[in-house]
């Protein structure tokens, strides 16, 4: 490995340069090669629009949630207990999936909800939420504090983003 700092020809793997000490172990690491990859990379999620999340407790019924989520024309809700810890994520396709020529009736939020889910934070990038959203199929993803929602970002809020990062 070339160390970035001085060009001596370290071993591959070698977490610190033999000649000048420089720190070796992110210097293998690509940086983006053009203005819209850095965009991606650099630009945190506190800056990409997104929406504050709308909450159900896991007690709720799962009528309580579609109506709610019709009538607010989200696709997901978040799910959290009275003292506001984040606990799940109840999403259309938990409903659709979860669901299937089943009733209503009796049939509660912690039943459908997809507990513990993938978490991101405000300084998280752009980029990152991408990945975690491709890797686990999903379109929403909450932003937390402290295992607290603060927001929800959502894949048309990402591709918004790109959508004017291309203009």
């Amino acid at each position: 490995m070339i160390c970035p700092a001085c060009g001596f020809d370290n071993l591959q793997g070698a977490d610190e340069c033999e000649n000048c000490g420089a720190d070796l172990r992110a210097a293998d690491i690509p940086g983006p090669s053009n203005a819209f990859e850095a965009n991606l990379v650099n630009v945190p999620l506190a800056a990409v629009s997104h929406h504050a999340p709308l909450t159900i407790v896991p007690s709720a019924s799962a009528a309580d949630a579609v109506r709610q989520m019709q009538a607010a024309n989200v696709g997901c809700l978040l799910v959290q207990d009275a003292d506001g810890a984040l606990r799940g994520i109840l999403s259309e396709r938990d409903l659709v999936l979860k669901l299937y020529r089943a009733r209503l009736e009796g049939v509660t939020v912690a039943d459908l909800m997809t507990s513990d889910p993938v978490v991101l934070r405000a300084d998280d990038s752009v980029a990152v939420a991408i990945h975690k959203m491709a890797v686990g199929g999903f379109r929403h993803i909450p932003l937390v504090t402290d295992g607290h929602a603060t927001g929800i970002v959502s894949a048309r809020d990402i591709f918004a983003h790109i959508l004017a990062a291309l203009r």
